[in-house]
């Protein structure tokens, strides 16, 4: 609570909240929560799980090298990860599950941090995939929403960003020994020698979770997954907008996911409020849709992507007797 980044992100919450609900008649947005048809969660909540259950898949397949542990045992380690990033600042769900792994399976930290490194850059690839491959929708959307006429810098500003990572981890893969070399030698020119051995072995480790990117093939396998862990997220967007009388294309509600996907990379409070929340009314808005009930979806959506993971995610938590005001740990 002390840190600043905690407030920036609060202060930027408040920002797109602002932005969010501005304008729209709160007693309208309200009632369109209490005519929605709830049912429709219940598959919407199914497939979602699915799709976390291909994400603990995916971390099992890029773990391989390093150790082999079942998709059965990963399954509530991801959970867990979900939870510390909806209820802590800064994604610290990600540290979070890494010292997890570590104390079930002891997978050094920094080894499986560099895999969830990778899975971060595939997802933000594919939703950058979803937005471009909308792209000359969005275009025609712009004259009607300012601030979805901005998605299209952010996705070309987060290409240059998430592909340019790709292409370094990609290379540090099929090259271990140069990325190696080069790490030392700035190590030697930038750091003081009594911390270069220690960050020397930090690196290692990193180096050594990016085994799973040394052939094509296996990179391919992760990229596959990626895509269908998102399109079954938008399958979960595609039920709850079942619930409010509206409707609109699957790929309307990928070019969503990856919009709403993309802003909440920026700092925000736990939760991701208002960075989820805003660029989700914006765009249905933008379709055409009554700006109240696509501000009763959207919310409703959030509700829908938090409460459930975040819930089975605290019971996997109390099950390993873990503190919740989270010490420090080492990366040994």
């Amino acid at each position: 609570m002390k840190r600043w980044q905690f407030w920036v992100g609060l202060l930027i919450s408040a920002a797109f909240l602002y932005i969010a609900l501005r304008g729209l008649h709160l007693d309208q947005v309200w009632d369109s929560l209490k005519t929605a048809n709830y049912w429709w969660l219940i598959p919407g909540v199914l497939v979602y799980f699915v799709g976390v259950w291909v994400r603990s898949w995916r971390w099992h397949y890029l773990l391989r090298p390093l150790k082999s542990i079942s998709t059965v045992k990963m399954f509530p380690i991801v959970t867990i990860g979900y939870m510390g990033n909806n209820i802590y600042p800064a994604r610290m769900g990600e540290v979070l599950r890494a010292i997890v792994l570590k104390k079930h399976e002891g997978v050094p930290i920094s080894a499986s941090l560099a895999t969830v490194f990778i899975e971060r850059v595939f997802d933000g690839v594919v939703m950058l995939g979803f937005v471009f491959l909308n792209l000359s929708e969005l275009t025609r959307l712009n004259s009607d929403s300012g601030f979805i006429g901005s998605i299209q810098s952010l996705s070309i500003w987060g290409a240059i960003a998430f592909i340019g990572a790709l292409i370094v981890f990609l290379l540090a893969a099929a090259f271990p020994a140069a990325s190696e070399r080069l790490i030392e030698t700035v190590l030697i020119r930038f750091l003081p020698e009594r911390f270069r051995e220690k960050v020397l072995n930090l690196a290692r480790r990193f180096l050594s979770g990016l085994e799973s990117l040394r052939s094509p093939r296996e990179a391919l396998m992760v990229f596959f997954t990626s895509i269908v862990i998102w399109l079954l997220e938008t399958g979960k967007y595609w039920f709850v907008m079942h619930a409010f009388p509206f409707e609109v294309s699957f790929f309307a509600l990928m070019l969503m996911n990856g919009i709403v996907n993309l802003t909440t990379t920026l700092p925000s409070a736990p939760g991701y409020v208002g960075t989820f929340d805003a660029p989700g009314i914006a765009l249905l808005s933008a379709y055409g849709v009554p700006g109240e009930i696509a501000a009763g979806y959207t919310l409703l959506l959030h509700v829908a992507l938090w409460l459930p993971i975040t819930a089975l995610g605290v019971y996997y938590f109390a099950r390993e007797g873990l503190k919740w005001n989270l010490e420090p740990e080492t990366t040994e």
